[in-house]
């Protein structure tokens, strides 16, 4: 007899979490962003421009296509050509290697030199929301990274360091923009 009563529990629970999972519907965003996908539904990206006078030939590309790639990786936005819901414009404005770390030789003959070098790349994006102008921003993006000179030089390293600087700065524009923060 209590086998029979264990088996009917069993199965009254089973039909009612069936009900429950059926009958409830929740809705969980995993992507962060705030985005309400009923009014926004599409994103441009203009091509970035180089106005920073270093760097890679095909580095404005580079980003442009980098930023246009997360965008669609992270949201169920649909990229267009033009006049998305959501757009972005801008240029790298600055690319610039620096000293960081001097070694001191013992001979001195022998000049001081850098132990490590910095490369900092900044973009300046203009974002617009044409749903919410609220949300519209004009910033600069930056980040660096080192590198030690004394054992590869820039050219080894220097594709490396810019998707490096890249992915960080996309992530903070992605933050500033359509992140859930």
């Amino acid at each position: 007899m209590t086998s029979v009563n264990s088996t009917y529990k069993s199965l009254l629970l089973s039909v009612a979490l069936a009900f429950c999972i059926t009958s409830c519907q929740v809705n969980y965003s995993f992507t962060g962003t705030n985005i309400n996908y009923e009014i926004t539904k599409t994103f441009s990206v203009d091509n970035f421009f180089n106005d920073s006078g270093g760097g890679p030939a095909n580095m404005s590309q580079r980003f442009t296509e980098a930023l246009k790639d997360y965008y669609q990786r992270n949201t169920q936005l649909e990229l267009v050509r033009n006049n998305g819901d959501l757009q972005f414009m801008g240029a790298i404005t600055r690319y610039d290697i620096s000293p960081q770390a001097t070694v001191t030789s013992q001979d001195a003959n022998i000049p001081d030199r850098a132990g490590q070098m910095r490369l900092t790349i900044a973009v300046e994006v203009e974002y617009l929301n044409t749903n919410d102008e609220e949300e519209n921003l004009k910033r600069t993006f930056s980040f660096f990274r080192d590198y030690d000179p004394r054992s590869t030089s820039l050219l080894q390293v220097e594709s490396d360091l810019i998707e490096f600087i890249f992915e960080n700065i996309i992530q903070d524009i992605f933050t500033a923009t359509v992140a859930n923060w």
